[in-house]
């Protein structure tokens, strides 16, 4: 049984949801979201809140409960205050700028890696340092911080390369003489 596909997602004011034929659509004031709802999944718009539960006691019903009643919240949550993820480089040398559409990162190959930004994603650099990427679609914006970090994760003895802001890195002792 699902702990958390039971509680209803509320819609807040400001905030309007529809369902037409299998797609959710969700309008705030930062854009607009939909979603391919699920035929496993019963999904019912009462008073303002959503309310998904399983159409039929399958197996494959109650996986995807609690799932889809989270990418509901996540489509809630991107229209009203956005995601942000906020990425750390460490390394002497390496660098970051964002120029218009397109992040230029200096992480010391022999060229500077230039990140084409995607529509609907926002990237700011406060510092040479940090990279604040936001947007409304959680999943964009995994995929890009995601995206940026695979070109240098950070090693675990002298901690360089790019890492998300909170990650432990495990550190490693080096040689020993």
């Amino acid at each position: 049984m699902s702990r958390i596909g039971k509680k209803p997602v509320p819609v807040p004011a400001g905030v309007t949801a529809s369902i037409d034929g299998r797609v959710l659509s969700v309008k705030g004031p930062k854009g607009t979201l939909s979603l391919n709802l699920r035929d496993e999944i019963s999904y019912t718009l009462e008073d303002g809140s959503i309310s998904v539960q399983p159409a039929n006691e399958t197996k494959g019903a109650r996986a995807f409960w609690g799932m889809q009643r989270t990418l509901v919240q996540n489509l809630i949550t991107g229209v009203t205050e956005g995601f942000t993820k906020k990425l750390l480089i460490t390394g002497v040398g390496y660098r970051a700028a964002s120029q218009g559409k397109v992040l230029k990162l200096q992480l010391g190959y022999s060229h500077d890696v230039n990140i084409d930004v995607p529509e609907g994603i926002e990237i700011k650099t406060p510092d040479q340092t940090t990279v604040e990427i936001s947007g409304i679609d959680k999943q964009k914006v995994g995929q890009i911080a995601a995206e940026i970090r695979r070109w240098r994760k950070p090693e675990p003895y002298k901690g360089k390369g790019i890492k998300y802001d909170g990650e432990f890195i495990f550190r490693k002792e080096g040689k020993k003489k």
